[in-house]
């Protein structure tokens, strides 16, 4: 198993650049970080110096969207970061949330998603791509790699991934919704004629690590609200009771009551007191070392490639640190 590292890019830069080379000295072989340029600094100027200073890392977006750049400039940014540092990039991609909704629009179609998907990917790796009915291609790329990873939830969203990206990327670390989408997105990728085992398959959650288990929810209890906005999208699209989508993921979410964007992604958030303990455990990874490792092992067992930790808490340094010391070693031998 591979693990991750996903910040936000709160100033200063230097901070977010310090902690990757920190996570690549203890074994995280992936960098991420969110990208919603209105609330944070910009990621790809600061992907770029993660590259710099670090040697393994591979970093990308989790997630960018087909909507805030247009698509040659997102190719052609991965493809100068790959030029640079030898094809040390992958797109997370999604639908938008943040990035999309703080901008007063709503996120991409599944659609505009899914052309997006090759023709980044196309244009990123040197080959000619249609881009608003005309051809297009980037002609300074050579050997060009870019693997593109779909978030997704819902079962049209899973199917995309299935039938087109090189990655899934599941937000939540629940073993039982983890078992029900994986198996969605392996069928789509069977039933379009792709090879299911070659998607690479990726969780992210928070984590942290301690003995404390009231202080260690109360500062993950945000990311329950965050994946309450997609699952409120999900209830709106199909229904509460549509059977298209578990009721293990849709049930919290009947006591929400809207979400302040200023808060996204943060301990704290106000917008998230809906959110039960239950659904803490379930959704993230907390308690001792032990804990940890007994829940990675059992996503492992369910064909997860990659775990991505978010580091959106009071304990960055130290989950850092005893993932190296206490979790990697044990996942990766």
């Amino acid at each position: 198993m591979d693990f991750g590292l996903v910040l936000q890019t709160d100033p200063p830069a230097s901070a977010v650049v310090g902690l990757m080379r920190r996570a690549e000295r203890n074994g995280f072989r992936y960098g991420w970080t969110f990208d919603s340029a209105v609330l944070w600094q910009e990621s790809f100027v600061i992907l770029g110096r993660v590259l710099e200073h670090t040697r393994r890392l591979t970093v990308g977006p989790m997630v960018t969207n087909p909507g805030t750049r247009t698509w040659e400039v997102t190719a052609s940014t991965f493809a100068t970061l790959n030029e640079m540092y030898g094809n040390r990039t992958v797109c997370g991609i999604g639908r938008g949330d943040s990035a999309m909704r703080v901008a007063g629009r709503k996120p991409n179609t599944l659609a505009h998603l899914g052309e997006a998907i090759d023709v980044i990917r196309d244009l990123a790796e040197g080959r000619e791509a249609q881009v608003d009915g005309n051809p297009v291609r980037i002609p300074w790329v050579r050997d060009g790699r870019l693997p593109v990873w779909m978030a997704a939830y819902g079962p049209k969203a899973l199917a995309l991934a299935g039938q087109k990206a090189d990655g899934f990327i599941l937000q939540l670390a629940d073993p039982f919704l983890t078992e029900w989408m994986v198996r969605a997105v392996r069928t789509a990728a069977e039933e379009a004629g792709r090879d299911p085992a070659s998607i690479t398959v990726c969780v992210a959650a928070p984590a942290y690590v301690g003995e404390d288990l009231a202080r260690a929810r109360e500062q993950c209890r945000w990311f329950g609200g965050m994946v309450g906005n997609h699952v409120a999208d999900l209830v709106e699209r199909y229904g509460e009771h549509s059977g298209l989508v578990p009721e293990e993921l849709t049930a919290y979410i009947k006591s929400r009551q809207g979400y302040d964007y200023s808060h996204h992604g943060r301990a704290g958030n106000p917008s998230t007191d809906f959110v039960p303990d239950e659904i803490v455990d379930r959704f993230c990874l907390l308690g001792p070392p032990e804990a940890h490792v007994a829940k990675l092992t059992a996503l492992r067992d369910l064909g997860v490639d990659q775990f991505a930790v978010y580091a959106m808490h009071d304990a960055k340094e130290a989950t850092i640190d005893a993932y190296g010391e206490r979790v990697i070693p044990e996942l990766t031998s």
